[in-house]
């Protein structure tokens, strides 16, 4: 038992000599985690700087203290103006499941409607408190759709980080 103990000790104390830490940049909306994204090299961000007016997407290459380094371009995070973050951010896609719900409760809703009234009385109807019910569902998935993040601003209390996580 002693031996199996040591051996799982030293196992675990190589692994993390061996854990390599990695550079990223951190978009913070205050001091919640929950709010926090990451971008790491090799991934694609989507940006707006104050030079240019346009979105602009490149693959971030490496990280310097003060410096963004792009395939195709130099950044200094006072520079971003607006990042795309539809496709990161966590909470989109709990909004995201959240319009599936509505939607595909009215969708189901209104077609077991229809079919159970064809097999009961063989022809199509739906009753007027399915149909309300079922619009309801459909509007709300409906109005839900805007509300996900798309950009983050670097304003106010809104901040871009660069954070090295070098072993030197």
């Amino acid at each position: 038992m002693k031996k199996a103990l040591i051996l799982v000790f030293l196992w675990g104390s190589c692994l993390s000599s061996f854990g390599q830490s990695s550079d990223f940049i951190i978009l913070k909306r205050g001091a919640n985690q929950k709010t926090q994204i990451r971008f790491y090299p090799g991934e694609e961000i989507t940006y707006k700087s104050k030079k240019l007016g346009y979105f602009v997407t490149d693959v971030i290459v490496s990280l310097d203290n003060d410096f963004i380094y792009l395939s195709e371009n130099i950044l200094s995070p006072e520079d971003i103006l607006e990042i795309y973050i539809r496709d990161k951010d966590k909470r989109n896609s709990t909004l995201k499941n959240l319009n599936a719900l509505f939607l595909g409760a009215g969708i189901i809703l209104i077609s077991v409607e229809m079919v159970n009234s064809v097999y009961q009385k063989g022809e199509l109807e739906v009753s007027d408190g399915v149909a309300i019910t079922s619009g309801l569902l459909l509007g709300t998935g409906l109005a839900l759709l805007p509300l996900r993040y798309k950009t983050f601003k670097n304003e106010n209390r809104n901040n871009i980080q660069i954070i090295l996580m070098r072993m030197e």
